[in-house]
């Protein structure tokens, strides 16, 4: 049953890190791949703030979500400032830079990874604990993006996604729009990150390198960009698949390579046949 809870807690992780990408890209139509390195920063922050300055999981976790705010914000503003295509430019620079400055410094436990996280919670029901936590923050954070997207400021957001320079006409300050899009995305993966530091006990750099970014990018794709329930079927198709796969009892010399091959065609097959994804997002009829 660990297991299954283990899964849960998981999905709980991927929904808020999906639906707060989901945010950025599909109704901001910002190109960032950066976000699992606010995810790491947000899970980094908590993990030393509770293993040197014995600081509670949830400021600690709060903490992470600042922090990853912060810098978003400092990656993001001199890019956008100067056109947004260097936004995508500045998000892989700051992802592999800050992935290798993880790497390299002790204090952070280098590749070696950050241990010894004392834990939030313990005793038997602690997984059934820690999955219901998870699902309700997942499940929090994409009504939350729904209430953004459906109010008067998703209103903003989407105008600036589809015609920016109309926005820009209108006297609005896109760069603001932009900044403050990407900070909540950012600040919502961090606390995500909070979560998985206190489940797992342990953080390593491999866990939030680009093939994360892959992965996160996949299930808003296949879901539906611009969707509130999106992100939440593909999330729950890409965590459960690899679980079917594991029925057919395949060497772990197959295994991962089957599970890469099967993701990348999927993308690939949706990209042919549905672009939109699952779920189509609704355009306003012209």
């Amino acid at each position: 049953m660990d297991y299954i809870y283990s899964i849960l807690v998981l999905a709980g992780i991927y929904l808020v890190l999906s639906s707060s990408f989901d945010l950025i890209i599909g109704y901001g139509g910002l190109i960032s791949i950066a976000h699992p390195i606010f995810y790491a920063l947000g899970a980094y922050t908590a993990g030393l703030l509770a293993v040197s300055w014995h600081i509670p999981a949830v400021p600690a976790t709060l903490a992470g979500g600042a922090v990853a705010m912060v810098a978003s914000v400092a990656m993001s503003l001199p890019a956008i400032r100067v056109a947004g295509d260097y936004l995508l430019i500045a998000s892989i620079g700051f992802q592999l830079g800050l992935l290798q400055v993880i790497k390299n410094v002790e204090f952070t436990g280098g590749d070696a990874g950050l241990s010894n996280i004392p834990a939030a919670i313990g005793g038997p029901l602690r997984s059934q604990i820690f999955a219901a936590i998870s699902l309700s923050l997942g499940l929090t954070v994409v009504f939350l993006i729904r209430w953004i997207v459906r109010g008067p400021y998703g209103a903003i957001i989407t105008a600036m996604r589809d015609d920016e320079l109309a926005l820009l006409a209108l006297g609005r300050n896109v760069t603001r729009i932009k900044v403050v899009i990407l900070a909540l995305g950012s600040g919502l993966a961090g606390l995500a990150g909070g979560v998985y530091t206190f489940y797992y006990q342990y953080l390593n750099p491999s866990q939030f390198d680009v093939l994360q970014s892959a992965t996160i990018l996949t299930m808003v794709v296949i879901g539906g960009m611009g969707t509130s329930l999106g992100p939440v079927i593909g999330t729950f198709l890409l965590l459960g698949l690899p679980q079917a796969i594991t029925f057919l009892h395949l060497p772990p010399s197959i295994m991962a390579p089957f599970q890469g091959i099967l993701f990348c065609a999927l993308v690939l097959l949706f990209i042919q046949l549905r672009p939109q994804g699952i779920i189509a997002a609704r355009r306003p009829q012209t």
